[in-house]
């Protein structure tokens, strides 16, 4: 038997604030927002781009481009189970309806927790195989460490170092009724 320790690292308002810097951070770095799209990975990510696409309209008063990425077929632990053409055509979809472009634009990729780095390779393999991309910038709300990758977050809400034995929950209200990042501590076995 395993027992878990549970502790709240973030509540709804250190997660407001961290997005809120972190938007304010895109629209520093890209000065402005032209040409920039928001790529959220499939399930949080997408919820997180879209809030930052919010404040990013109520900073600069203009909308930016959100555009939610499924990184299923482009995942190096999973067996791929449909064709190239297939693969591209299911990852990218905009939430809006129209077609999906990231030729020549800034993308910004954003992704709940950043741990390994093996999401956010798929998910850079999705993007390019739908077009080259001015750049790719890479924003998450927590950034747990150990890297497997050589990637590297260009915003981040929170760096939360944890070890191996520790999981980083992010609860979102649009999934889970509630806006909390909580660490999980696996306390060894119980015999």
């Amino acid at each position: 038997m395993t027992e878990e320790e549970h502790l709240v690292i973030m509540d709804e308002t250190a997660i407001r604030r961290a997005l809120t810097r972190i938007a304010h951070e895109i629209v520093e770095k890209n000065k402005g927002i032209d040409n920039c799209v928001i790529v959220g990975i499939r399930t949080r990510g997408i919820y997180l781009a879209h809030r930052i696409a919010e404040r990013i309209k109520d900073i600069e008063g203009k909308p930016v481009l959100v555009n939610e990425l499924d990184i299923t077929q482009y995942r190096d632990d999973r067996k791929a189970i449909a064709s190239a053409d297939a693969e591209v055509a299911a990852a990218l979809g905009e939430t809006g309806g129209a077609p999906f472009t990231v030729q020549d634009k800034k993308v910004i990729l954003f992704d709940d927790v950043l741990y390994t780095g093996r999401t956010i390779r798929a998910a850079m393999d999705a993007i390019m195989d739908c077009g080259r991309p001015q750049s790719i910038q890479l924003a998450v709300l927590v950034d747990r460490g150990h890297r497997e990758l050589p990637i590297r977050p260009d915003f981040v809400g929170k760096n939360v170092p944890t070890s191996k034995q520790e999981q980083i929950e992010v609860q979102l209200t649009e999934i889970d009724q509630i806006d909390q990042v909580t660490i999980i501590n696996q306390r060894g076995h119980a015999g």
